[in-house]
């Protein structure tokens, strides 16, 4: 992994005179190659080359002094259009910038993604292929970026949070790939528009209250797309509104600056100053950048003259930061008009030469494989009745202009597809390139929704839990308990917080006296603000800690939910598998009472989280295995606690912090030969109960606890218990075709149990509504003990109808 160099400006003062110009020059230079590039950049999409654009032109100047103060071990966590702060910090190159943009999905092209962003979507990669870290103090990182504006803002509360243990909790200082002291600033950056957004104003407050070396740029070039901040801000301007945030004397709060962003000699002094602050004192800063503008608009997708008044289009023109800057070197003789314009043509040429190398490479690996192929068709319609079919197939690929991928793909499909009932060896010879490229392009475009590293939960060894002779019965939630302080006590890198976790340990006592034990650092109460727990979760898991982020209820996910799904859920995927996040983020849910206390949106979360493992635990000591196994994995997970599980007994095993349960292991909790009966959670406890009932009616229930539903069955449990049953039964306290219709899905399709049935495939779910609050509201919404065993009594009856009459 290349060390990026620290391109920190030192302290000018002892700079000669020529150095210093030399400074100048070289960031001009950055910048104006930057402009090249987005201009570039806006045609390749308009013709056809690229798919879509949007780049940092108008933002390049003060992107050069924040480069200034961006040191190795910081981190940036930002938006699209920061292409000049990249390229002045090293942590991408031109080429890379044009490859992303024409998606070459060869990491080494694109480190960032792999082709799978749109351009100007930044990473480094923080590990390796085997999941091991690099030493993040010794290069500069940059945190995959997202497309959501405001949506890395919870991140990058996190981010900034780390630091802040890795200063104040000595006991980390033996992770030293990670933080040199606490000394390390994460660096935000936002659009003024996005600033409406909540995801702003919530992890705003945080990093306030948290007191974090957070430092967020604000680019206001006063618009958000075609919306003017009149329709955006109170009183146009988020600096002025977020003024009560000021830190005075004896407070907590912000630094807070205001600088106008075609400002060389402003910009630098205030960068200067302000992360000066916020990397030696811990106080989280705004630097409000305004009078910036955008010269090509939005995005390829629009032009800004059709929302803008030829007045602002006119002061946008002459308030152009670069027209500015260069203005400002000639006029303090730091360069001439003539030195100047011979830089901006050896940029130009430079660019363009980037430009084209990006696209040659792809380009040339692409007709390759046209090339390839087309031959291969050609030797095919030699031997075949089809021939004519064939040969145009080819005429059609090899007249596509600037042919993608899929073109050659889809030829070839079609090849194979009209001589589907011949069998030769040209035919075979093009069925092997399908093939061996299938197997390519599955790893180019489909892999790595995990990391799928050597430290995959699902390769923790399993370790049974053990029992003592005399071991205790006591409270589910004390079991949790008891697995908390012993992990805590083995790593110290593991913290937990959410709401009420610290001083009470947690509505329902999972970390109850753990704080007094472990200290406020590792186990910490939080305010009320789901979206950023999570955040501050994942900026803590990408910077080398453990944490567990606690939302209070699975009902209030959803406010998670977009940081969980856009963020967290797609990390590995966006960087093939270049950064990880191992958050462990634990609620409470299933059946309670209460349209808010009662959720179990499992097929919402299903479809949403792909990328986190999703565990539904039955019990505490199934949960405290799952955490004993998380904790020694490094891929993110949600874990759902029985909310009305904490007070039932269960013996405490003796090994309580070392049993693991596998992740993606279904477990078989009772036998049986008539019917398959698939649950989870809380709901499996109501199905054990009825199977009981059922047996006294003659029927005999296998029941299978799926433990993970993300992922699901790895061993084909349920699929191998369908060859004994032959019927199946799904109950699920989701709404009707939620959680249920995913586990269907896998056991009757990918699990082929289809074939194994000899009567229609069943569900038992909760009603379309949420609960209403009360015992009666739970027993006439969500699955019941009657309604089990009723529907196995009419599935029973439709294969054997003497033997079970009519109830009703």
């Amino acid at each position: 992994m290349p060390v990026t160099e620290n391109s920190s400006q030192s302290d000018t003062s002892q700079l000669s005179f020529d150095d210093f110009k030399k400074i100048i020059i070289k960031d001009y230079r950055i910048g104006y190659e930057s402009r090249q590039a987005s201009l570039i950049g806006r045609r390749e999409v308009l013709t056809g080359k690229a798919k879509f654009g949007i780049f940092g032109d108008g933002k390049e100047v003060a992107q050069l002094a924040m480069a200034k103060t961006f040191c190795k071990g910081d981190w940036r966590a930002g938006y699209y259009r920061d292409q000049t702060f990249m390229f002045a910090t090293g942590m991408t190159t031109l080429t890379e910038f044009f490859a992303q943009l024409y998606a070459n999905p060869d990491i080494e092209k694109d480190p960032a993604s792999a082709g799978r962003q749109m351009n100007c979507h930044f990473a480094t990669r923080t590990i390796d292929e085997n999941g091991e870290w690099y030493n993040l103090t010794e290069m500069m990182n940059c945190a995959s970026d997202i497309s959501t504006t405001g949506g890395h803002m919870p991140r990058l509360l996190g981010l900034a949070y780390a630091s802040k243990l890795y200063r104040q909790n000595k006991e980390l200082s033996y992770l030293k790939k990670f933080s040199v002291k606490g000394n390390e600033v994460a660096f935000g950056t936002i659009g003024n528009g996005s600033t409406s957004e909540g995801l702003f104003f919530e992890a705003f407050n945080a990093a306030g209250v948290l007191q974090v070396p957070m430092a967020i740029s604000v680019w206001d070039d006063a618009y958000g797309i075609s919306v003017p901040a009149k329709f955006q801000t109170t009183k146009e301007d988020i600096s002025e509104i977020l003024k009560g945030f000021q830190r005075e004397e004896g407070t907590n709060g912000y630094e807070i600056f205001k600088v106008r962003g075609w400002d060389y000699v402003g910009l630098c002094e205030t960068y200067e100053k302000a992360i000066a602050i916020c990397r030696e004192e811990h106080v989280p800063v705004l630097i409000h950048v305004t009078e910036m503008t955008q010269p090509q608009g939005h995005s390829t997708s629009g032009s800004h003259e059709r929302y803008k008044s030829k007045d602002r289009l006119a002061w946008e023109d002459e308030h152009d930061c670069l027209l500015q800057m260069r203005k400002w070197m000639i006029e303090t003789a730091i360069s001439t008009d003539e030195e100047l314009d011979k830089l901006e043509e050896e940029a130009k040429i430079y660019v363009r030469t980037c430009q084209r190398e990006a696209w040659n490479e792809l380009e040339g690996q692409i007709k390759t494989e046209l090339t390839q192929t087309t031959i291969l068709i050609n030797n095919l319609a030699l031997s075949t009745e089809y021939s004519q079919q064939l040969l145009d197939i080819n005429k059609v690929l090899t007249e596509c202009i600037d042919p993608a991928r899929r073109d050659v793909m889809a030829a070839v499909r079609k090849a194979l597809l009209a001589t589907a009932h011949e069998h030769n060896d040209a035919r075979n010879e093009l069925l092997n390139w399908f093939n061996t490229e299938n197997v390519k392009n599955k790893d180019r475009f489909n892999s790595k929704l995990f990391t799928d590293t050597p430290y995959s939960p699902l390769y923790v060894p399993i370790i049974a839990a053990e029992y003592n002779n005399d071991a205790k019965l006591i409270d589910g939630r004390e079991i949790l308990n008891a697995c908390f302080d012993a992990n805590f006590t083995r790593d110290k890198s593991i913290v937990a917080f959410g709401e009420d976790v610290g001083a009470i340990g947690d509505v329902n006592q999972g970390f109850a006296g753990l704080q007094a034990r472990f200290g406020d650092l590792r186990i910490a109460d939080t305010g009320i603000r789901e979206a950023t727990i999570i955040g501050q979760g994942m900026g803590l898991a990408m910077r080398g800690l453990r944490p567990i982020a606690e939302i209070q209820y699975l009902d209030y996910l959803m406010y998670a939910m977009n940081v969980l799904s856009d963020d967290l859920a797609s990390l590995s995927y966006r960087t093939k598998a270049g950064q990880k996040a191992p958050l462990i983020v634990r609620t409470r849910g299933h059946r309670l009472e209460g349209i808010w206390h009662s959720g179990s949106p499992l097929g919402l979360i299903l479809n949403a989280l792909r990328g986190i493992h999703i565990c539904v635990p039955r019990n505490m000591t199934q949960a405290a295995g799952m955490y004993n196994t998380l904790l020694r994995g490094d891929e993110p997970a949600l874990v759902i606690e029985c909310l009305n599980g904490y007070r039932l007994k269960e013996q405490l095993p003796s090994n309580v912090g070392e049993f693991t349960v596998p992740i993606g292991r279904a477990e078989v909790l009772r036998e049986g030969n008539d019917i398959t009966i698939v649950s989870y959670g809380s709901t499996l406890r109501i199905v054990q109960e009825a199977a009981e009932d059922l047996e006294v009616l003659g029927i005999y229930v296998e029941i299978i606890d799926p433990q993970t539903l993300y992922p699901f069955d790895l061993d084909h449990i349920c699929a191998q218990s369908l060859q004994k049953t032959n019927k199946l039964l799904v109950v699920d306290e989701d709404v009707p075709g939620g959680g249920s219709a995913y586990i269907l899905q896998h056991i009757l399709e990918k699990q082929n149990g289809y074939f194994s049935l000899d009567s229609q495939p069943r569900t038992l779910t909760a009603k379309q509504h949420r609960p209403p609050y009360g015992s009666d509201g739970d027993y006439y919404t969500k699955p019941s003990h009657e309604d089990i065993i009723e529907i196995v009594y009419d599935m029973m009856a439709q294969t054997y109808p003497d033997n079970y009459p009519p109830i009703y």
